[in-house]
Parts: C-alpha cells; sequence; structure tokens
C-alpha cells in the first residue's frame, strides 16, 4: 500500500534537498545533487491522484490556477518542517517535486558566505543581487541575510516570495513576509515591488527578479532611497550585468547601464560543489563589489562580460573575490578537489587555479 508519509520520513532522514514523484518509477530522492531511488514501492496512477487531492485540500483557487498554467508552487508543512511543492505535468498527468527547506537557518559561517557579503548588507540604499543557476542555494542565502539584518538592525524589511519558504519572526527588524501567486498575498511581483513603496519599508527582498518589468520596479525602489535584494538565475556576476542589460530595447540601454553603475552595489553569484569526501556539498561564490572601475566598464557603450572579469580579478582590495580565488582556496583548504573545481571553470581559467593551488 501506498504510504506518502515514508517518502517524506526517508528523505527527511537522508536529508535530501529535494523528492521527485513521478507515475511508474520509485520516488527519488536528491542527496548532495545524485539522485537516488527510494526504497518505496513504484508509484501508480491512483497515488499521483491521491497526492494531488491531499496537497491542494479542495483549495479551488489553487486548483483552477494548476488547471491553467499547468504548473504551480505551493508549499506543504510536514513534521514541523516546510516543503516547496511543484507541481506541473506530463502527459496530463501530475508530477512532484518537494524541496526541503531545513527548520534551521544556518549562520554565515556555516554557509561559507563571504564576510564582505555581510558589511554590505547595512548599505542604506542600492541594489544587492545573489545569483546562481537553480539549486545553487540562493534562497538559502537570501534569507540568511534577512536573518542577518533582523538580528542586528532596526528596519522593516518586505519579502515577496513564491511561495514563503523559511519563516522569520521579527527580531530587531519588523518582517512582512508576502506571497506571490494566484489568490495569495500579492498577485505578482510587479504589484509587489510597487506597493512596498507605500508601505514605509526601508529593505525589500525579491524572491526573484524574472523580467524586465520586474527589474524595473526593483530599480525604481532602490532609487527611491531603498536597499532592495533580490535574485536571478544567472551563472556569474559579469552575465549577471549582461543579463539586466538586455531585459531593454538597444535604445534604452544606455539609460539601464548608468542607473545600475550607480545603483548595483554588489553581486554574488554562487555554486555547490560536492565536498572533497563527498558527503555534501561546499558554497563556492564568486563576489563583485561594484567601485569605480566595475562602475565604469558597466557604463560603457560596448559591455565586455571579460573586462568585468577582470575588473573582478583586480578588485581584490574592494572585497571582490573571483570565481578562481574562491575555487583556489576551497581546494587549499581541502574542502574541494582540483578536479571539482576544473569543472567549473572554462579552459582558459585553468592556468591561473594551478598557479594559486599550494
Amino acid at each position: 500500500m501506498f504510504n506518502f508519509d515514508k517518502i517524506l520520513d526517508e528523505g527527511i532522514a537522508k536529508n535530501a534537498s529535494d523528492i521527485h514523484i513521478i507515475c511508474g518509477l520509485k520516488p527519488v530522492l536528491r542527496v548532495n545533487k545524485a539522485l537516488i531511488p527510494s526504497k518505496a514501492p513504484v508509484i501508480q496512477e491512483s497515488d499521483i491522484f491521491a497526492i494531488y487531492d491531499y496537497l491542494v485540500k479542495g483549495n479551488v483557487t489553487i486548483d483552477e490556477a494548476f488547471k491553467k498554467n499547468k504548473n504551480i508552487d505551493t508549499v506543504y508543512v510536514y513534521k514541523d518542517l516546510r516543503m516547496r511543492v511543484n507541481i506541473s505535468n506530463q502527459e496530463g498527468m501530475p508530477i512532484f517535486t518537494f524541496r526541503i527547506i531545513k527548520d534551521v537557518l544556518p549562520s554565515f559561517e556555516e554557509l561559507g558566505i563571504p564576510e564582505v557579503v555581510k558589511k554590505m548588507i547595512t548599505l542604506e540604499q542600492g541594489l544587492i543581487l545573489v545569483t546562481g543557476k537553480a539549486n545553487s542555494g540562493k534562497t538559502t542565502t537570501l534569507n540568511a541575510l534577512v536573518n542577518c539584518i533582523n538580528e542586528k538592525q532596526n528596519k522593516k524589511i518586505i519579502t515577496l516570495e513564491s511561495p514563503v519558504e523559511y519563516k522569520h519572526k521579527s527580531k530587531k527588524s519588523i518582517i512582512v513576509q508576502k506571497e506571490v501567486g494566484e489568490g495569495a498575498d500579492v498577485t505578482n511581483f510587479v504589484d509587489g515591488v510597487k506597493n512596498a513603496l507605500r508601505e514605509d519599508c526601508d529593505i525589500l527582498v525579491i524572491g526573484e527578479i524574472r523580467d524586465e518589468e520586474t527589474m524595473e520596479a526593483a530599480i525604481d525602489m532602490a532609487e527611491s532611497g531603498h536597499l532592495v535584494i533580490g535574485t536571478l538565475h544567472t551563472k556569474s556576476c559579469a552575465e549577471t550585468v549582461d543579463r539586466i542589460i538586455n531585459f531593454y530595447d538597444f535604445r534604452d540601454q544606455s539609460q539601464i547601464k548608468y542607473l545600475m553603475s550607480t545603483l548595483l552595489k554588489l553581486v554574488v553569484s554562487q555554486r555547490l560543489i560536492k565536498s572533497e569526501d563527498e558527503s555534501k556539498l561546499v558554497l563556492a561564490s564568486e563576489v563583485m563589489v561594484v567601485d569605480s572601475n566595475i562602475s565604469s566598464a558597466i557604463r560603457k557603450d560596448k559591455f565586455s562580460i571579460s573586462e568585468i572579469e577582470d575588473d573582478i580579478q583586480g578588485s581584490k582590495d574592494k572585497g571582490s573575490i573571483s570565481l578562481v580565488n574562491s575555487l583556489a582556496e576551497l581546494v587549499n583548504n581541502k574542502k574541494i578537489t582540483l578536479n571539482a573545481a576544473k569543472e567549473q571553470l572554462e579552459e582558459k581559467y585553468i592556468e591561473s587555479l594551478e598557479r594559486l593551488i599550494k
């Protein structure tokens, strides 16, 4: 007999980040990036619809949104653990991805977030971006930043998330967490950002900047004297700037370059790599602190990713950290292997990495 709770218990016990449930397969656990079949039996069609009915629980709004869009994100709480659940379609049948959210948020030190990032979140105004591919720990880092501000600063923080994952309790700061989506607290990110201007907030956290309209609203918020922290799906700091510029038509790019050169304060691009003994994942961060050289490079008529990368390498005294340096430090501290580090780099950077290895 199908036992949904046993699947979740197994995922939690094995410290899985995700649980995949697809008809015709055994449930699959993602543990340290590897996909491992569960001990549970193969999922049947009746099991799939039983899970769907159980999760949606007669919520007409969620049900209609799924039938319209063919995918939806929601949250499920199991044994006091929050799980982000994505429901999508395969051949007309729901499939489920459960992201297990740790109930205790790790500290900056435990996560391995560079110290310069902690310093930058004391800024009164500007734009800070946390970037990386899917499953690179962006949400965890974002919430670690919120938690740090909450513990040390007297601010009003508004977060816009789809869905809300970590639940924060107000400490020195006031925290308002809004879920984005159909039938949620706010319909879309753009409306949430625009309304934040009227809510007397000091810091706005945007769970994901997906398009030009959301980016435009975030820039307006930063320009009006607020600190805005957001995430993007990009693989490097320089690519992040390039992506933002290319949100806009060519005729508008000169203006956006100028705004980004003045408002953008920090970009953290991160990736998770298997540890030397493969027992866990280790955070490797590229950090771009926007100093005068990087600001000037952003404003140029012909934007160059390689020039930004060179400027990051040359701005170590300002707190910037190149990916090569970040990886070399992890290898030298025996946190990851040299081969694992090389896999993260283009061929042209391998020689630079090898020179830094002790």
